[in-house]
């Protein structure tokens, strides 16, 4: 699992890689997906520092000849899903060749330099062509706090300690960080009123989560054990469910979420792989007492590496806020490790009954929370349902998302003896409505 690619020693000779608080240092080489701005098709791309290595460019040119030839070969793809599918060994063999090619002493510099792309010279694209997407509610914490403002009396539902929830997401509506939120459209049911009507949301919320990109699947038909299940998640990217709270309350029964969730989905553009991750996967958080795990979703020696110590943060900056040059407030900050399931429950339960999963499916995890307060990874929580405003810095109050607030998320790894890595930014900023028919 760690390997010289991980070596705290290492330095890289790319621009930026040796900064101070640094996301991208050579210890990371996550992988994503650009467009030149010049034009012409999206090409694969691994951030290093302040730049990025162009993967097609870097293939053509023979630099990665240490890397298997079938990994060689996908990097010239425009999407990661072809290199998702070969499997940890060759996505081992590639992050080696990168490493090699990219660290300081490295007698490749002078070849491998005209194909470094600065950041501003691009825009990112979402990384894979993702077929399905399905998003989980693995939080217990977040389960508790939400069931509280509905259900103060048995706010956790009883099948959420024995399975991974989730609910079939909306692929198609899948964009990169930067991509504004339109406002939705859809039925809501004011306090008191007797019938719903159509309009904009008024409790537009974000969702503070990751999300795992499945690596080789598995047949339709065929399971995946617990124990293998590490072989088919290829890396994770920070995710926002956008949630039109007042939308979902009205129409998720009896089927669950539906137009209060389809309407947008926010990734960010970099995938930090499964192997980057390796020093800081560690046993899962005790918490809450558990039920007995089915045995299907049990693995022993897995459980001692399923959780990943990822700390998540949520930020929020108000037009008022811009305005006056206030920076962006931090809304909540929450360890990924206290989750009740692992990405490896996930993808295994979500493959039980034979559904099969492909090369770049995506997986949320559900709203990442805590048990404390500044740990509440959305508004309904933190707000209690807009019945506890949040007061800003510029004298604002926010219960739920206001047109021109914007949403900035990151996440990093941090653990001695080994260097920090992070995950690039998910943002979105919130656009008015646009009218709809007869409405």
């Amino acid at each position: 699992m760690i390997n010289e690619t991980h070596a705290r020693e290492l330095t890289s000779w790319v621009p930026g890689a040796e900064s101070a608080g640094g996301e991208f240092p050579i210890q990371n080489l996550p992988l994503g997906a650009f467009i030149p701005k010049t034009g012409g098709p999206a090409r694969l791309g691994v951030a290093i520092g302040d730049r990025i290595l162009d993967l097609r460019a870097a293939s053509e040119d023979g630099l990665l000849t240490g890397a298997s030839e079938v990994a060689a070969s996908a990097c010239k793809d425009s999407t990661l899903n072809g290199l998702m599918a070969l499997g940890p060994l060759h996505w081992h063999s590639l992050r080696l060749e990168l490493s090699r090619l990219l660290r300081t002493g490295s007698d490749r510099r002078a070849n491998t330099e005209p194909h470094l792309r600065r950041h501003a010279e691009v825009d990112m694209v979402v990384p894979a062509s993702i077929g399905d997407y399905t998003d989980f509610y693995t939080s217990i914490h977040h389960a508790t706090n939400a069931g509280r403002i509905f259900r103060p009396e048995n706010p956790l539902y009883p099948n959420f300690e024995h399975l991974p929830v989730g609910y079939h997401g909306r692929a198609s509506s899948i964009v990169v960080s930067g991509h504004p939120c339109r406002r939705p459209w859809g039925q809501l049911r004011r306090g008191g009123e007797p019938a719903p009507v159509f309009a904009p949301t008024e409790k537009l919320d974000f969702e503070l989560e990751l999300a795992a990109f499945v690596g080789p699947g598995n047949r339709l038909g065929e399971p995946i054990p617990i124990g293998a299940s590490d072989q088919h998640v290829f890396g994770m990217c920070l995710l926002n469910d956008w949630s039109a709270r007042d939308i979902q309350a009205w129409e998720y029964q009896p089927l669950g979420p539906f137009l209060g969730k389809s309407f947008l989905t926010s990734i960010s553009p970099w995938v930090v792989t499964m192997e980057a991750l390796a020093p800081f996967r560690m046993p899962m958080v005790a918490g809450p007492a558990r039920v007995q795990i089915p045995g299907y979703l049990a693995d022993a020696e897995l459980a001692r590496r399923s959780a990943l110590d990822i700390e998540v943060e949520v930020a929020l900056q108000t037009a008022g806020m811009r305005r006056e040059g206030v920076r962006p407030l931090v809304l909540a900050r929450a360890g990924f490790a206290q989750q009740y399931w692992s990405i490896f429950q996930m993808l295994t339960h979500h493959a039980s009954n034979g559904c099969n999963l492909r090369p770049g499916d995506l997986l949320g995890t559900g709203t990442i929370s805590g048990r404390e307060p500044g740990e509440e990874g959305c508004l309904l929580e933190k707000t209690r349902n807009g019945a506890e405003p949040i007061e800003l810095p510029t004298g604002e109050v926010r219960r739920f998302l206001e047109d021109g607030d914007e949403v900035i998320m990151h996440a990093r790894c941090a653990r001695d003896g080994f260097v920090t890595i992070g995950f690039g930014e998910c943002r979105g900023r919130i656009e008015p409505p646009i009218a709809c028919g007869n409405s």
